[in-house]
């Protein structure tokens, strides 16, 4: 097992406690594509930062690879280069003065040698789809939105990371931006084999990309599974005040009104042909009356 959590529980201000988590038990595979969700104070947010030790639970254990990550805390450097966490906004963290100084911030950190901390800004840098030589000597601060979030997280993949966990990557980016970051991760899932949780409010992106969903309300679990088994509970998700997926909200109207559609489809241009096909079966169902 990749990732365990075991009996997490986490309190913030003991004094007047205010429970974060409670009962928390989750098992995350290698390669897995998790999409976290819930309304805002869920307990998303401080569940990632478990993860690499930014927050030690108040009860409970959290493992990666085996290896209870709290028990030595001297290790916590090296749990953090294998999970890297993206927060949210993450260009609000790029503070050196070039693109290849901000990117090299990690590896430089970590103690890697000038050639390797080159190679490593190199290669994350063409991971998220930007030139080294046009872009290493810009400053960061002069970039669109788009390419501000991608150095953010260039940084995080230059130290290599086994796990990289996202925390609202696409919030405030324009349409063309925010496709440009999905389709990069989609690349590195598919490409790289990275284990990849992200947290989104944005339900056609974890549709789309996660293999696996987990809604959190209240600070527990309230439910996880498939894209398909999860947005099909519409109206346990409504409960907990999330929506679904436009085109599964779409698709589940036109099965009400009695056309003959799937409901756990999340590609545009399949929901189209599931439409199309569903008026098709109704067309001719009253042509065979007709006869």
């Amino acid at each position: 097992m990749l990732i365990e959590l075991k009996d997490i529980r986490h309190v913030y201000n003991l004094d007047d406690p205010v429970v974060a988590l409670e009962n928390i038990n989750l098992e995350i595979t290698q390669g897995e594509f998790i999409g976290l969700i819930g309304h805002t104070g869920s307990g998303k947010s401080t569940l990632v930062q478990l993860l690499n030790g930014l927050l030690q639970p108040t009860a409970g254990q959290v493992f990666f690879q085996g290896q209870d990550i709290n028990a030595d805390r001297a290790s916590l450097q090296d749990i953090r280069k294998k999970i890297g966490l993206v927060f949210q906004y993450p260009e609000h963290q790029l503070f050196e003065e070039t693109v290849a100084e901000d990117v090299a911030f990690g590896p430089k950190n970590v103690g890697l040698s000038r050639e390797e901390r080159e190679k490593r800004v190199k290669e994350a840098l063409q991971l998220v789809g930007l030139d080294y030589e046009e872009f290493k000597d810009r400053s960061p601060f002069n970039l669109s939105g788009g390419q501000q979030r991608r150095v953010a997280i260039a940084g995080v993949l230059a130290l290599k990371p086994e796990v990289l966990i996202l925390d609202e990557p696409s919030a405030g980016l324009d349409p063309e931006g925010r496709q440009k970051l999905l389709d990069l991760l989609v690349y590195l899932h598919q490409e790289l084999n990275l284990t990849i949780i992200l947290i989104s409010h944005r339900m056609e992106e974890v549709a789309r990309l996660a293999s696996r969903v987990v809604v959190m309300d209240q600070g527990k679990i309230a439910l996880e599974g498939t894209p398909a088994e999860v947005f099909n509970r519409g109206e346990d998700l409504k409960k907990m005040d999330l929506d679904l997926p436009v085109l599964t909200q779409i698709l589940t109207d036109l099965k009400a009104r009695g056309l003959p559609v799937r409901t756990d489809i999340f590609s545009l241009e399949k929901a189209r042909d599931e439409i199309l096909a569903g008026l098709k079966k109704i067309e001719k169902s009253r042509e065979s009356k007709t006869c």
